[in-house]
């Protein structure tokens, strides 16, 4: 049954964020700003939702699953950043393409330690 959750809850992840990267995705960017935004997003929701939603309510492991495997997992991609890093330096733009790994890595674990801080807020506040 958990696998149902999973796949339900991956849908949903997946819809947005194809929706999030078709609102943002333009021809003419030298910049994958989708996929960037979609991927520190999702490091923020993750900390959030593994720090305190899913530890602060007794979920059933099914529904923690559904959330973070299936919802956040689905919804970032490592796959399509690698591809789009790969690209930016088959063009040539390594410059690009550094800072695209760079903003990804660190981005994405300074949005995952804001995550545990809204949440470490919420608690207190």
């Amino acid at each position: 049954m958990v696998y149902l959750w999973v796949g339900a809850a991956g849908f949903l992840g997946a819809s947005l964020r194809y929706i999030i990267g078709v609102s943002l995705f333009h021809e003419s960017a030298v910049f994958p700003f989708a996929t960037l935004t979609v991927n520190l997003l999702g490091s923020f929701l993750l900390a959030w939702l593994t720090t305190g939603l899913l530890v602060r309510f007794s979920w059933p492991a099914h529904i923690k699953a559904a959330l973070g495997t299936g919802f956040v997992g689905s919804f970032t991609t490592f796959s399509t950043l690698s591809i789009e890093t790969v690209t930016l330096f088959l063009d040539g733009k390594t410059s690009l393409a550094v800072l695209y790994i760079a903003a990804s890595i660190f981005g994405g674990l300074w949005m995952s330690r804001l995550g545990f801080q809204v949440r470490k807020g919420e608690e207190t506040g």
